[in-house]
């Protein structure tokens, strides 16, 4: 084997440090998904204030809840974006479309057209109404978000996660969804895929849960397949 190429922007599932050590070329198709993940992001962030869910299930039911399904605006509000990446830039491009504040926190990233930057996670978090993650499960990032982080947020945070489910501590996620300190925890990344039977997650108040769909529209299934093909020839030229 001499080159493996995972069709998505992480490489979780693939051993680097065994393929460094036996010479395998590894690639990703990184480009390809921004705007698929950040769309599923976004479309959580608009269904979670406007109740869409809780509208649908009670007209299902035969409930008539005018006047109980009060909404929330996304306008003015402040939008909190982990991970300033391709994901993130999209995110915000959208939430700056909808009359949102956007700022954010990324170590590396030091610069951005969309996202005004903050100088520490810590400085970010209680400005936030909501929080939208989007980073990679490594040493610093797994379970970033615990109840040592939470308890910094603004009270009723909407947290909405397309990144990596390892980020975050469930059990404190739940905790905090149980208290109110969270309002919502919007996912469509676990700690495994699928969550086990008894993830604390399934049975939490207040979740809004999706199967890890966020690179599955049908055009980005097209790009990352135009991005396979274009790796392959260039490792066929030598490239």
């Amino acid at each position: 084997m001499k080159l493996i190429i995972r069709g998505g922007v992480g490489l979780d599932n693939v051993d680097s440090a065994y393929c460094k050590e036996k010479g395998i070329i590894v690639k990703n198709t990184p480009e390809a998904s921004s705007v698929a993940v950040a769309e599923l992001a976004f479309a959580m962030m608009i269904a979670v204030p406007n109740r869409l869910i809780e509208a649908h299930n009670s007209m299902k039911e035969g409930k008539w809840l005018k006047k109980e399904l009060k909404r929330t605006e996304l306008m003015g509000k402040t939008l909190g974006v982990i991970g300033c990446g391709r994901i993130g830039a999209e995110v915000a491009k959208r939430a700056l479309a909808f009359g949102m504040k956007v700022i954010g926190y990324d170590p590396v990233v030091t610069k951005s057209e969309y996202i005004q930057l903050q100088p520490s996670l810590d400085a970010m978090l209680p400005q936030c109404d909501y929080i939208s993650m989007h980073t990679p499960a490594n040493d610093q990032t797994k379970g970033m978000i615990n109840k040592n982080t939470i308890a910094k947020m603004k009270k009723g945070v909407v947290f909405i996660n397309t990144g990596r489910g390892k980020c975050i501590v469930e059990q404190d996620v739940v905790d905090a969804l149980t208290s109110g300190q969270m309002a919502c925890y919007a996912t469509d990344v676990w700690f495994s895929d699928p969550p086990p039977p008894d993830s604390p997650l399934l049975k939490a108040p207040n979740m809004l849960m999706a199967p890890h769909i966020g690179a599955s529209s049908n055009e980005n299934l097209l790009r990352i397949g135009k991005q396979v093909d274009q790796i392959i020839g260039e490792f066929v030229k030598g490239k």
